[in-house]
């Protein structure tokens, strides 16, 4: 008994930045886990995700109504929910399908996953995400099938989405988003997309054909979601936060330490003497 061997319990998170970014951007809830910029990206969203899942599992409640976005990152957190398959969810495609080429990362496959570990049923939306015209979107969007799905986005709780940008989209990965659609997002200003709508620095949405023609969560909904909770990883997406903050397009963010210290290097960049930045201000 002279000698006794402790292990300390590892603490993921870095509280005080968690403490600085709620305090300067006025969210209700910052999760920043720890890993450093040398890290390759995809060992950030497994960081992201495994951690993060604890976090999103702690704002869930019973009988949820929740519109889910795919995604890598969102991809590794729904694999490490803590399985009880009790909730009795109802989690709701946020954004119809990039292609027809359905990988594990997209939300019909990331939305099943979640149901089985948490419970509840998975409402998926049956249409691509985006149609080449206008009209055709907007007769889609009539079918009975696809307007009962947008009636339960418009019921939603919690929203578990991602960011992209014009540089990083899986619009663009996938082939769906052209040269001269990126030229057109480029003038009416993009910095971010989220389930597919691409938006300016102020988080309102591009006007341009693009809007027309996807079928996902508009971003009017999304704000009237009482907690949509963005799941990010990497530097990169900085700008896309700063805009979705802007807009009270987020209300909650789980990000990497590098990220988040981007994020704060950038509002103290931009606005070295204000006390704070208000969401949704």
């Amino acid at each position: 008994g002279i000698v006794r061997i402790t292990v300390t319990d590892y603490e993921p998170r870095r509280r005080e930045l968690e403490a600085r970014i709620q305090t300067r951007f006025g969210l209700s809830t910052v999760a920043v886990l720890k890993g450093d910029g040398s890290l390759e990206p995809a060992d950030l969203r497994r960081i992201v995700g495994h951690f993060g899942a604890a976090v999103v599992d702690s704002l869930l409640q019973p009988r949820d109504v929740v519109a889910l976005a795919g995604g890598r990152t969102i991809h590794e957190l729904v694999h490490h929910l803590p399985p009880s398959g009790a909730m009795a969810l109802t989690v709701v495609q946020a954004m119809g399908s990039v292609d027809s080429n359905v990988s594990v990362v997209d939300a019909q496959e990331v939305g099943r996953v979640m149901v089985k570990r948490l419970g509840g049923t998975f409402l998926s939306l049956n249409t691509p995400a985006f149609i080449p015209e206008k009209r055709t979107r907007d007769a889609l969007l009539e079918l009975e099938q696809v307007r009962s799905v947008h009636e339960h986005l418009g019921r939603a709780r919690v929203a578990l989405v991602g960011l992209g940008t014009l540089a990083n989209s899986v619009f663009v990965e996938r082939g769906t988003l052209g040269a001269e659609m990126i030229r057109e997002l480029q003038r009416g200003g993009a910095v971010g997309e989220m389930c597919g709508r691409f938006f300016d620095p102020r988080g309102n949405e591009c006007a341009t054909a693009w809007r027309d023609r996807v079928i996902s969560v508009s971003l009017a909904q999304l704000r009237k979601i009482p907690l949509v909770i963005a799941i990010v990883s990497g530097t990169d997406r900085t700008a896309a936060i700063e805009a979705a903050i802007r807009g009270n397009l987020i209300k909650a963010l789980i990000i990497d330490e590098a990220g988040a210290t981007a994020l704060l290097a950038s509002a103290d960049s931009a606005n070295p003497r204000s006390t704070r930045t208000r969401a949704g201000k």
